[in-house]
């Protein structure tokens, strides 16, 4: 069973342009924590969905016209927060977070709501419905509790160059192309800013490998579109210190990956 509300007071997306964003309500909003107003306290997604909003506020200001935008919508899977259905859209209006649509399914059928929306890019705090997403080719990440410590003023997204360069072969061929066009829109809009004072920057980090193989991943990117802000070739080294320098809201690698 699924149900959607339209949020009227978020000015639609062209349905054909937009950067259609799911999260989902766990990852946002901090489940049982409500006070007294019945408002939620903010989850670790919540520095991200300000930086998807920072971001459509500098597009718009550069382009009033703009129609490539993200486009939010807040997924409640949660059987606790869909039984309150108003903290959560009245959480989310509190802690001013412009989300178009509220989407409540069971855990069953909330791979029919991404679908049908044309979902982009699945942000949850849960590996086994990144993984049903991922197996029906929606672009799926999984978010951990770095993702609170990233900034808000700047959408900072991580791709690792070792799966970019991978085969195209494989049972997980939709996977890939839908981050390959997921990367492609993201690519188009960081196109929009010039080098410097962006609200988006992308960043590239290869683990195997040397010189080649990070000059490989920035070609592949390069065809997507994607011009990276800045690239890493760690040649065997650890990747934990480049991420807690970079700081990035999400990773994009295994999407990548056909096995």
């Amino acid at each position: 069973m699924v149900s959607t509300d339209e949020k009227t007071d978020v000015k639609q997306k062209d349905a054909d342009s937009a950067l259609v964003v799911a999260v989902t309500s766990r990852a946002v909003f901090e489940s049982g924590a409500e006070n007294r107003d019945g408002l939620y306290g903010v989850g670790i997604a919540f520095p991200l969905l300000q930086a998807l909003q920072r971001v459509n506020e500098r597009l718009l200001k550069e382009n009033p016209a703009e129609s490539l935008l993200f486009d939010v919508i807040l997924i409640t899977t949660d059987s606790q927060q869909q039984q309150h259905q108003s903290h959560i859209t009245g959480s989310t209006k509190h802690h001013g977070l412009m989300v178009s649509r509220f989407c409540f399914a069971s855990e069953e059928d909330f791979i029919e709501n991404l679908l049908q929306n044309n979902v982009r890019l699945f942000l949850t705090t849960d590996r086994n419905e990144a993984l049903q997403g991922s197996q029906k080719g929606v672009l799926s990440v999984l978010l951990d509790e770095h993702t609170a410590s990233c900034p808000s003023e700047q959408l900072r997204v991580l791709f690792c160059g070792d799966a970019i360069v991978q085969s195209e072969a494989g049972p997980a061929l939709a996977s890939r192309q839908a981050a390959q066009s997921f990367s492609a829109q993201l690519g188009k809009m960081r196109g929009r800013f010039g080098a410097f004072d962006s609200p988006i920057s992308i960043a590239l980090v290869t683990s195997r490998g040397g010189r080649e193989s990070c000059g490989d991943a920035l070609r592949m990117l390069r065809s997507l579109g994607v011009n990276a802000d800045e690239a890493y070739c760690l040649a065997g080294a650890p990747r934990g210190p480049i991420k807690s320098l970079l700081r990035p809201h999400f990773l994009l690698s295994e999407c990548f990956s056909s096995h």
